[in-house]
C-alpha cells in the first residue's frame, strides 16, 4: 500500500492507496500536464516569431533583432533555479503557477514596451516572458514524478510530444493575431504578445485547479523513509548529487549537448537556405520539419529509452545529431538535403532530451530531483544562448558548413561519457537506475 500526500504544501499521507489508484492519479497527472503543455506551447511560439521584427521596430536598428529573443532565453535560464527552488519548498503546482503568471507579465510588459517604444522595458519584458518557457520545460519532470521507473521515459515523452500542437500551430497564428489590433493603440507587432499573456494566464489557472494532489508532494510521501529528508532537497545537495552519479553527470551533458547543438544549427539554417535561393515559403517548411522532428517523435523515443535503455538512446541521439550536421553542413543548394538534415536534427534533440532527462530523474535520489532538475535546464539554456550566439559569429566568420562541423564536434564528449559510463557503470534493466 501506499499514501497519497495531504493539503498542498505538505508532505503528510492521509489515506493509504494502492498501485491501481496511484496509476489513475498518474494518468490524470499526464492529462493535465498535457493540456498545461498544448496552452503554453502555444502561447510562446505565437509570439517569438515576431519578436525579432519588434525589436527592431522599437530600437530603430535592425542590429538589435535578436536581442529580444536572446532575452527570453536568458530569461528561460535565470527563472530556472529559483523555480526549482519553489517546487522543492511547496511543489510542482506553485512553480508551474507562478512561471506562467510571470511570463503573462513579461509579455504584458512588451506590449506596453512596443507602446510607448522603450528598447530597455522590451527586454525586461522578453525575459519575463522566458519564465513561460521555462515552465513547459519543467512540465516534462512533472510528469516523471509518479511515474514507474521503467515507464519514467514515456512520460516524459508525452509531454513532449504535447507542445506538438502549440509549435506548429503558433507561428501561424501569429499573423492573425497580429491583425487583431489593427487600428488600436497597440502595434500590431505586439498583438500576439497580448493573446500570449491571455493563455498564460489560462495555463496558470489550469495548473493551479486540475494538478491536485501536487505530483511532487504525492512522489515524495511515496518515498521510503531515508528518501524524505529535507536537507537533500537544496541546491547544494542537488550539485553533491550529480557530482556523485556518473550517470547523473552524463544525462547534464547530454540534455545540455543536444539542445546547444540543436539550436546553434538550426538558428542559422534560414540564413543559409536563403543565401542559396530558397524562397519564405520553403524556409517555412524546412523549420516546419525540424519542429516535427523534436516533438512529433518523442512518444517513439520514451519507448525506445525505457525498452532499450537510457545510455542506448543517448548513443542514437548523438548517431542522429552527427547525420543531421552532415547532411545540413554540405547541402550547399539542395534543399531536400537541407530539409531532411534539420529534421534529423530534431530528431536527433529528441532523443537526447527525452533519455537525458529521464536518466538525470533516475540518477539522484528523490529529495534532490527538483533541484538537479531545476539546474539541467539552467544548465541547457545558458549553454544554448552561447551557442546561438558564437553560431552568428561562426556563420559570418566561417560559413555553415563550419557551424555544421563545430556543432558535431560538440557531441564528442558526450558520447565518448556514454561509451564510458556503459562500460564503467552499466545500468540494470530497462536503463532504469533507481526508484
Amino acid at each position: 500500500m501506499y499514501a497519497v500526500t495531504a493539503a498542498p504544501g505538505t508532505d503528510r499521507p492521509v489515506r493509504p492507496i494502492g498501485p491501481p489508484e496511484l496509476a489513475r492519479l498518474q494518468r490524470r497527472t499526464s492529462r493535465v500536464l498535457m493540456a498545461g503543455q498544448v496552452l503554453g506551447g502555444l502561447g510562446v511560439p505565437i509570439s517569438i516569431a515576431l519578436a525579432p521584427v519588434l525589436a527592431t521596430e522599437v530600437s530603430g536598428t535592425e542590429a538589435l533583432s535578436g536581442v529580444a529573443s536572446t532575452a527570453a532565453v536568458i530569461g528561460t535560464a535565470v527563472v530556472s533555479l529559483p523555480l526549482a527552488a519553489l517546487m522543492n519548498a511547496r511543489g510542482r503546482r506553485p512553480g508551474l503557477v507562478l512561471a506562467y503568471l510571470i511570463g503573462a507579465a513579461g509579455a504584458g510588459l512588451v506590449v506596453l514596451a512596443a507602446t510607448i517604444k522603450s528598447f530597455p522595458l522590451l527586454l525586461l519584458g522578453m525575459a519575463a516572458f522566458g519564465a513561460a518557457s521555462s515552465a513547459n520545460l519543467q512540465a516534462r519532470f512533472a510528469a516523471a514524478d509518479l511515474a514507474a521507473p521503467d515507464h519514467r521515459a514515456r512520460a516524459i515523452s508525452v509531454v513532449v510530444w504535447a507542445s506538438t500542437i502549440g509549435a506548429v500551430l503558433g507561428p501561424n497564428l501569429s499573423a492573425p493575431a497580429s491583425r487583431s489590433f489593427a487600428g488600436t493603440a497597440i502595434p500590431e507587432t505586439a498583438g500576439p504578445f497580448v493573446w500570449a499573456a491571455a493563455v498564460f494566464l489560462l495555463t496558470g489557472t489550469l495548473i493551479g485547479v486540475l494538478l491536485r494532489p501536487d505530483p511532487l508532494l504525492t512522489a515524495r510521501a511515496l518515498a521510503a523513509p531515508e528518501e524524505q529528508s529535507r536537507e537533500g532537497r537544496s541546491l547544494r545537495a542537488g550539485i553533491a548529487a550529480v557530482k556523485a552519479s556518473p550517470r547523473a553527470r552524463l544525462a547534464l551533458l547530454t540534455v545540455a549537448v543536444s539542445h546547444t547543438t540543436m539550436v546553434s544549427i538550426m538558428v542559422m539554417t534560414p540564413m543559409d537556405l536563403s543565401h542559396h535561393g530558397a524562397e519564405l515559403e520553403l524556409i517555412g517548411l524546412v523549420i516546419s520539419g525540424h519542429i516535427a522532428g523534436m516533438f512529433a517523435f518523442s512518444p517513439v523515443m520514451g519507448w525506445l529509452a525505457d525498452r532499450l535503455g537510457r545510455l542506448s538512446v543517448i548513443g542514437l541521439a548523438a548517431g542522429l545529431l552527427s547525420v543531421a550536421a552532415l547532411l545540413a553542413g554540405t547541402a550547399g543548394p539542395s534543399h531536400g538535403r537541407s530539409a531532411l538534415g534539420l529534421f534529423l536534427l530534431g530528431l536527433g534533440w529528441s532523443a537526447g532530451m527525452v533519455s537525458g532527462s529521464a536518466l538525470l530523474t533516475d540518477s539522484v535520489p528523490q529529495p534532490a530531483r527538483a533541484a538537479v532538475q531545476g539546474l539541467s535546464d539552467l544548465t541547457m539554456n545558458a549553454a544554448a544562448g552561447l551557442g546561438g550566439a558564437a553560431a552568428g559569429l561562426i556563420m559570418s566568420g566561417a560559413g555553415y558548413g563550419w557551424l555544421n562541423a563545430v556543432g558535431a564536434a560538440l557531441l564528442l564528449p558526450m558520447a565518448a561519457l556514454a561509451l564510458f559510463t556503459a562500460r564503467r557503470h552499466p545500468v540494470p534493466a530497462k536503463g532504469v537506475v533507481s526508484s
